[in-house]
């Protein structure tokens, strides 16, 4: 059992396809909450994930003990650009609600889609809209939509961020933290974090070497090996009483949102995870045990 200061958990199809191998991988680590984003490489957010076979996962994760911590949705992501159609991310919305409120989940990961052939004045004003039409549906339906540092208008900066939710102003929309994102999109984490640190209601853990050439990069690497600064983030969420929990998002074996989940062997996904797991545990005893 862990004796983290707070829940943790993991986007759970880095660690295996189907279901019994992502409680499996939970189960492994002794963590009781688990972030559902692809059920066999369908997301669990949305209509392609049948209303049934979202019922047998949910069955066989309550039989196991545990509850959902997150959705990791497709909403406004990297595979959607502001000039598509709206209609789709309402959909996955409609959809999304009564499955959080039937695991009694808050927190749903969102973006603010991809730039698309307009102007950037454009890109922000429609993806301001399009969350305040959101927000409405996620306060009547008691969630959360969180904005992660990723694709979007609301990812290019820490300022960018902050603006992007003191825009849609809106009780209902936040923001999710995913530390490694940082480096992997060519950005300073400790500006970004300090800017949208207010807003902050929960934190995914990446890591990522820098690119010596500057810009994107790929080279993810277990938590605390990088060069996202994961150690000093936690400690300071720590010293402020951050207690939501986080969510490791690994992509050491695999990014299989990308439809990479070949590139490694079931086994070494599974192990990968788990080692991923283990080590963020054994980060977090050290921050813990040098504040004693």
């Amino acid at each position: 059992m862990s004796t983290a200061p707070f829940p943790l958990s993991g986007l759970a199809d880095e660690a295996a396809d189907d279901i019994d191998g992502q409680i499996a991988a939970h189960q492994a680590l002794g963590w009781s909450a688990i972030e559902l984003r692809l059920l066999n490489g369908k997301q669990f957010s949305g209509p392609a994930v049948s209303d049934d076979d979202f019922k047998r996962a949910v069955d066989k994760i309550e039989a196991a003990g545990m509850r959902v911590s997150s959705y990791a949705s497709a909403i406004g992501n990297w595979s959607r650009p502001i000039t598509g159609d709206f209609a789709t991310d309402l959909a996955d919305l409609k959809v999304l609600i009564p499955r959080m409120q039937r695991t009694r989940t808050k927190f749903v990961r969102t973006m603010s889609w991809v730039r698309g052939d307009v102007s950037e004045d454009a890109w922000r004003d429609e993806g301001v809209r399009r969350y305040q039409e959101m927000a409405k549906l996620a306060a009547d339906g008691g969630i959360m939509l969180l904005h992660e540092n990723c694709e979007g208008w609301g990812g290019l900066s820490g300022t960018h961020a902050r603006r992007f939710i003191e825009s849609v102003d809106h009780p209902s929309v936040r923001y999710l933290f995913d530390i490694g994102n940082t480096v992997s999109y060519g950005q300073e984490t400790m500006p970004f974090y300090r800017e949208i640190l207010s807003y902050v209601e929960y934190v995914h853990i990446k890591d990522c070497r820098r690119n010596p050439e500057g810009g994107k990069s790929s080279a993810f690497t277990y938590a605390g090996e990088g060069d996202a600064l994961v150690r000093e983030i936690l400690t300071d969420l720590i010293d402020r009483g951050y207690k939501a929990g986080v969510s490791i998002e690994p992509h050491v074996a695999s990014i299989v949102h990308l439809g990479e989940g070949t590139k490694a062997s079931p086994q070494e996904r599974f192990d990968s995870y788990v080692r991923y797991g283990r080590g963020l545990e054994k980060l977090l005893a050290g921050i813990v045990g040098g504040a004693k």
